[in-house]
């Protein structure tokens, strides 16, 4: 993994140098300002990440022809920041504004049309929206196993994120059929510290929890964990969802001390690199509310369920989340 406060720190000298001597729709400062956006995204600050992807593109706009190659990236940039932010409408909105670039100026076979119908079943997958989501995965893959050898982790990608739709979906023998099919290529194709290998032990964890297998969630758990530990800095967001899964095993498991423990850590982490109403928060304030509620603190379960309640019911989430917290 890439250090990227260093680059963050040598991109920001280029930028100088960039706006002394560049007029300021100049193609280059484009590239540099999308390098610092792509830092910051990677470090977790999403905000400012944004405004430098958006700077980014305010010039590739003027500068470029309408279905320039830079524009799909630069819009997808842009989408994913929002995604990651939690607003999904808007996310959605720029991922397909590049797909239609991709539609107009690529092969039907192109893998940056996978791609890019990857992302926009991701939108929708968060949302909620089920089945246009494994529509959108579903083209994604039948293009991917066209174009790529059968251990590409991009198919790993494609194949673990249908896991998680039919997850979602309450098919679980499915669910795991796919989680299964990305781990192997993931096992063969990518080196042990690999954050994709993270995430599908993760997603195993997520299995066995549903399921009520306690003790292989926590294993898979622990797994995840030891190489986000080697990857990531303290602090970083991916530790939350795996903070968040560790307190929904233990609640699982009756303890419930150990289950608002890591639920608070998720809590700090996401307050700290997520905006206030994102809808992630509101799973966590209600996951802390939950535990409360078990430790028989009902005032303390209240407080934190209405918090969970302010940010779900005003904000484009999965419906299902205002659900649990009702």
């Amino acid at each position: 993994m890439g250090d990227y406060s260093k680059a963050l720190k040598y991109y920001e000298k280029s930028l100088k140098i960039k706006e002394i001597s560049l007029p300021p729709n100049h193609p280059d400062l484009a590239l540099t300002y999308n390098n610092i956006g792509l830092a910051y995204n990677n470090l977790g600050e999403y905000s400012k990440a944004l405004e430098y992807y958006e700077k980014s593109n305010k010039i590739y706009e003027i500068s470029l022809p309408p279905n320039h190659p830079n524009l799909t990236t630069s819009y997808n940039n842009i989408g994913k920041v929002y995604r990651r932010m939690g607003e999904y409408s808007k996310a959605l909105e720029y991922y397909e504004k590049s797909n239609k670039i991709y539609e107009i100026s690529l092969p039907p076979n192109h893998p940056n049309l996978a791609i890019s119908y990857n992302n926009i079943g991701e939108v929708y997958r968060r949302m909620g929206e089920y089945s246009k989501a494994l529509e959108y995965y579903e083209k994604s893959i039948e293009i991917k196993e066209i174009s790529l050898p059968p251990t590409h982790p991009d198919l790993a990608i494609s194949y673990n994120n249908i896991g998680g739709v039919y997850d979602s979906m309450g098919e679980y023998s499915k669910a795991l059929e796919y989680y299964e099919k990305a781990f192997k290529i993931r096992e063969i194709s990518l080196p042990p510290t690999h954050p994709d290998l993270a995430g599908s032990y993760l997603c195993f964890a997520a299995w066995y929890e549903r399921m009520g297998d306690y003790t292989a969630a926590l294993k898979a758990l622990q797994n995840a964990y030891k190489i986000q530990q080697k990857i990531f800095q303290e602090g970083n967001p991916a530790f939350a969802s795996t903070f968040s899964w560790f307190g929904s095993v233990y609640r699982g498991l009756k303890e419930y001390s150990k289950a608002l423990s890591y639920f608070e850590r998720c809590l700090e982490i996401a307050r700290k690199t997520l905006p206030e109403k994102h809808p992630y928060l509101g799973l966590d304030y209600s996951n802390i509310g939950d535990a409360h509620r078990l430790m028989g603190d009902y005032e303390r379960a209240l407080a934190f369920h209405q918090k969970a309640l302010n940010i779900q019911e005003n904000v484009k989430c999965n419906p299902l989340d205002c659900a649990t917290t009702y």
